[in-house]
């Protein structure tokens, strides 16, 4: 009874913990986090899917979105997912809504047939695309202007808020221009076709450009990795039929002198 009660009271101490440092407004363990982050699933054929994860705070000063910034407001989903509506987006679902820092966040996705016509969604307007393929493969470019640059109100902002645009592209990536927040350095590609461009809130609010250009193969990277796959099953198969077949031959070879 001794060990199971201190491992009750070890296992509140633990879930205490935790749920300490998610309040604390520590950084994720898994990642940066983004007061506003939009992410681009393109295809090889242009379509695209785009994921944006903002503090209402973040919708309201950037895009000018009608929505009340307070921690106190009451957020609701089928208003947001009309608002997309309203401004010229289709296909939207919105998720369920979550607390950070004492704001309010909501994920929004949205899917695109060509994103060349993106920008007619009024909310992310203030993009222009460029998608096309030529003789050194596709070519995906992305600028970004200035924000409305309305007011929020009062928010807790302490000047260290992060905005990311996330290029998830359908190939391998053989040029990009993307750089570092931190440096001026250039970013670096993740797993071959993904890209991360940061930008401070600050300068984001202040209308500074994001100017995005990329160049990449034509074949997709899921294509790719499955040719890759078959090509290493063929040869696993191949290899295992040599060895049987060597296997059984020298089977042979043995009975034959053996009859001898």
């Amino acid at each position: 009874m001794y060990i199971i009660r201190r491992m009750r009271v070890g296992t509140c101490v633990l879930a205490a913990a935790l749920l300490a440092l998610a309040s604390s407004g520590c950084r994720s363990p898994l990642g940066k986090q983004y007061e506003y982050e939009e992410q681009v699933y393109l295809s090889v054929k242009g379509g695209a899917s785009i994921m944006i994860d903002s503090s209402i705070a973040a919708l309201v000063a950037l895009r000018g979105a009608a929505l009340d910034p307070s921690p106190q407001a009451r957020i609701d989903q089928d208003a947001i997912q009309k608002l997309f509506e309203q401004s010229g987006c289709s296909d939207i679902r919105v998720g369920q809504p979550w607390r950070r820092k004492n704001r309010w966040f909501v994920h929004v996705r949205i899917e695109a047939a060509d994103i060349r016509q993106l920008n007619k969604c009024s909310l992310l307007g203030w993009s222009s695309y460029v998608f096309e393929q030529d003789e050194a493969g596709l070519h995906y470019e992305q600028k970004v202007s200035a924000s409305v640059g309305k007011d929020p109100g009062k928010v807790n902002w302490d000047g260290t808020e992060l905005v990311a645009f996330r290029l998830h592209m359908p190939s391998r990536i053989v040029y990009h221009n993307v750089r570092r927040v931190d440096r001026d350095e250039p970013g670096d590609v993740e797993r071959g076709n993904i890209l991360t461009w940061e930008q401070t809130l600050k300068d984001r609010r202040a209308g500074k450009l994001v100017h995005m250009d990329v160049r990449m193969e034509t074949q997709s990277t899921l294509r790719r990795t499955l040719t890759l796959f078959a090509g290493a099953f063929v040869a696993a198969i191949a290899v295992m039929g040599t060895l049987v077949w060597l296997t059984v031959r020298r089977g042979r070879a043995r009975v034959r002198r053996a009859d001898l």
